[in-house]
């Protein structure tokens, strides 16, 4: 059999820290290329989370901005990343992985940068929306390269170790956030960014090997382009500004509305194009349509849970910012050791049955957190437990619906592929906050409006083991010759 076992992957594992600091004429192990692309969307993952630990610091050195002023630092950021990400991974796919990759990082820390020196708002939310593009840049040329660099049959337990690296760095956010901002000021939310961005750029730059180009390469769809970025940047900020008083229905219906034909110009495009942005050929197979039907809902579901926590925490508990932070992080850091058991599963058995069941165990934290917990703090026995369960659950289901949707894909689309899929996830998370804002806007909570915001967690969760029963991503058993 091709598929190594246990001890094979185990040894591979415990290999990682010297194979990252190994030149690439010195190994031909794929875990350094691993590591270097996984620092850079460790950054990315953390900056997100943090910056909600530094928005009570942004009001008090803004204070001439309001609070709609400031919604902009996250928004700006929200919309040009789900807006950009698939338009990167057509990118990487075409002008090299490697090259978007070192870009991406470069426009990131450099954008951070400019973050952290900002004077005024505007400054601020123009710094945010560059280090969103360098974001979109670097995400999917990093999973394609970690793709390239592993052998079939360990693709599975590399994917979720990518997205493990994802799920540590939202368990780190909160807390050291919270922690930073409290310490040294808000700027250094951006600034730490500054040293792991440099020390990727290094690495990159010498380990990373640019996959071999197609001997004709396409012309880049910038048509396709625009449509994409018009239409899921459009819905985006309708999604994201749907309680904004700032905003009328009317304009935010006429967005919504430029949003949906902007996708509907896009998918009539790449059916007429002669070289489209997206091979819409892709969503003929099941899997990654189902694969990326479940990303949206579950993408709803964990955006739910995450901000439901912080609105728990702090209005019914009424914990501080860094307390909260901090009893938030069980349960991402849950993801990280399941998700690399799930790798290797996956890599044996398909990733539907860790689907399902990841579901259900999401659900059934969703229905802990509905009956259990009560208005007075009692953490160890009555929140832990849903948050441990929780973090199982999306350490099945995440890295398993990353894994799946590119399961199958080409070699020459393994970064549009994988763009898509985490726009839809972006998308999804979008839906997930703006639900949860609609749902637990009221300034005076009580612990019964919480009540539809589990409903929901639980029902998206048994919606998303649904759609994962038709997923098929079993391997290919490959018999050793004599």
């Amino acid at each position: 059999m091709a598929i190594p076992d246990d001890q094979t992957q185990t040894s591979s594992l415990v290999s990682m820290p010297n194979a990252f600091f190994s030149g690439p004429s010195g190994s031909t192990s794929p875990w350094p290329v691993f590591w270097v692309a996984s620092i850079a969307v460790f950054l990315v993952s953390m900056d997100g989370t943090m910056l909600f630990a530094a928005f009570s610091a942004l009001r008090a050195g803004f204070p001439q901005a309001t609070a709609a002023d400031l919604s902009w630092v996250l928004n700006a950021y929200t919309v040009v990343y789900a807006a950009m990400l698939i338009p990167s991974g057509g990118l990487a796919d075409r002008h090299g992985r490697k090259k978007v990759f070192l870009v991406g990082v470069m426009l990131f820390i450099a954008s951070s940068v400019a973050c952290g020196l900002a004077v005024s708002v505007e400054w601020l939310v123009a710094a945010r929306a560059l280090q969103a593009m360098g974001a979109a840049l670097l995400t999917p040329a990093s999973l394609s390269l970690v793709l390239a660099a592993f052998p079939t049959h360990k693709r599975a337990v590399a994917v979720s170790l990518w997205s493990a690296v994802g799920g540590l760095a939202a368990a780190v956010g909160p807390s050291l956030g919270a922690f930073v901002v409290a310490s040294i000021g808000w700027q250094w939310a951006f600034y730490l960014n500054v040293p792991l961005g440099l020390f990727a750029i290094w690495r990159g730059a010498i380990l990373l090997r640019e996959a071999k180009q197609s001997t004709t390469e396409r012309p880049l769809d910038l048509v396709g382009m625009i449509f994409l970025i018009i239409g899921i940047g459009a819905l985006a900020l309708s999604i994201v500004q749907a309680e904004s008083p700032d905003w009328s229905r009317y304009e935010l219906l006429w967005i919504a509305s430029l949003g949906i034909a902007g996708i509907v110009g896009f998918v009539v495009w790449a059916r007429i194009a002669a070289a489209p942005l997206v091979d819409l050929g892709l969503f003929r197979n099941a899997t990654y349509s189902y694969v990326n039907l479940a990303t949206l809902s579950f993408g709803i579901a964990f955006s739910i849970m995450f901000f439901t926590f912080f609105f728990y925490m702090k209005s019914i508990w009424h914990y501080s910012l860094p307390l909260a932070g901090l009893a938030i992080t069980p349960g991402p850091l849950m993801v990280t050791p399941v998700a690399a058991l799930s790798g290797r599963l996956a890599s044996r058995h398909g990733h539907r049955p860790l689907l399902v069941v990841g579901c259900l165990v999401y659900a059934a934290s969703g229905l802990w957190f509905l009956l259990v917990p009560g208005t007075e703090p009692a953490y160890l026995t009555q929140w832990l437990p849903g948050a441990l369960l929780s973090g199982m659950g999306v350490g099945m289901v995440l890295p398993s619906l990353s894994g799946a949707a590119v399961s199958h894909l080409p070699k020459d689309q393994y970064a549009v592929g994988s763009a898509i899929n985490q726009a839809i996830r972006q998308i999804g998370s979008v839906m997930g906050v703006a639900l949860t804002v609609l749902l637990l806007g009221s300034v005076d909570l009580q612990r019964t409006d919480f009540n539809a915001v589990y409903w929901c967690h639980i029902l998206l969760a048994l919606i998303t083991a649904v759609l994962c029963l038709p997923v098929n991503t079993l391997p290919k058993v490959i018999v050793k010759g004599p």
